[in-house]
């Protein structure tokens, strides 16, 4: 099993060292650096004056900045294989005063995903790089950035619930390698999406024999397996409801003929009889950590 450093142990002295980063995403760097948001975290929290100024001189201010409108993967749930780099689409709209220029080469605006309490105490964490925004008005912009998360840096128990929080940091032209932080704007919103980080279902599914002859008996056998970030690896998913489906030849639509429960290995078995030529498939309606998915049918010939 993977170990990974909490992230309640980011310090102050972290934090600070990333106020460079904006120079980077300026340069068109892929993505907001974790400092940037632990800088935002820190602002955000009770204990931030006593982090910041550890390193630097000066508390930053309240930036008048908000999100609204957030919508992470166009609403839908985040699902993770095992070896693919998954970018989530995030948008939403950035409101703000009008003297605060969201356009300058060092401000930062984006979103993070976290598995966790809030975004200033979260268990795991994903931000988005830079967000492209557009104005819509002179206090209003439309905005888009992308999360990549990374299943190497998964655990099997990120499955489930997590959030989503909007940063944003203005530097104002301060030396990024000596700041004064009294100068420096933070804004949060948190949370303002929730979704599910799923783990990939894969079903299969062959039934014999084949040809068959009508009244005859058909045996049904396939297997349930999600992604197991634990080991990177795909694993049966055991003790779980799925249901066999039968669509005749001539028709688009199945029909559920029993439900079954996988085994301790996700191997799923069971029989029926033959009637007509047509097409039978497993089909699972997913959980918390595990997307829906039903297997591609497959077709039995009956004489």
């Amino acid at each position: 099993m993977r170990i990974r450093a909490t992230t309640a142990a980011v310090s102050g002295a972290l934090a600070l060292s990333a106020l460079a980063a904006p120079a980077a995403l300026a340069a068109d760097a892929p993505k907001v650096p974790a400092g940037v948001a632990a800088a935002s975290k820190t602002a955000h929290s009770t204990s931030g004056k006593s982090a910041f100024s550890a390193a630097a001189a000066g508390t930053p201010y309240v930036l008048d900045a908000s999100f609204s409108n957030v919508k992470v993967n166009k609403g839908k749930n985040v699902v993770v294989g095992i070896s693919s780099v998954v970018k989530v689409p995030v948008s939403f709209t950035l409101t703000h005063a009008v003297d605060v220029n969201i356009h300058a080469a060092d401000f930062v605006s984006a979103i993070e995903l976290y598995r966790g309490t809030s975004f200033k105490d979260p268990i795991w964490f994903f931000d988005s790089d830079n967000a492209a925004c557009t104005d819509t008005s002179a206090t209003t912009a439309s905005c888009t950035a992308t999360v990549e998360v990374d299943p190497a840096d998964l655990l099997n128990e990120d499955a489930g619930s997590w959030k989503a929080a909007g940063f944003a940091v203005a530097f104002n032209g301060e030396d990024q390698e000596n700041p004064n932080l009294d100068n420096v704007g933070v804004a949060v919103t948190d949370p303002v999406a929730a979704f599910k980080l799923q783990r990939f279902s894969k079903l299969t599914v062959n039934a014999s024999p084949e040809p068959v002859k009508k009244g005859k008996t058909i045996t049904v056998t396939g297997s349930l397996t999600r992604a197991n970030w634990d080991a990177t690896k795909y694993s049966g998913y055991a003790n779980q409801y799925v249901k066999l489906q039968y669509r005749k030849k001539t028709s688009s639509t199945y029909t559920t003929l029993k439900t079954i429960k996988s085994s301790s290995t996700g191997y799923l078995k069971t029989t029926t009889t033959a009637t007509a030529d047509g097409y039978y498939r497993y089909s699972f309606a997913g959980t918390t950590t595990t997307p829906a998915v039903s297997a591609t049918g497959d077709y039995i010939d009956v004489q």
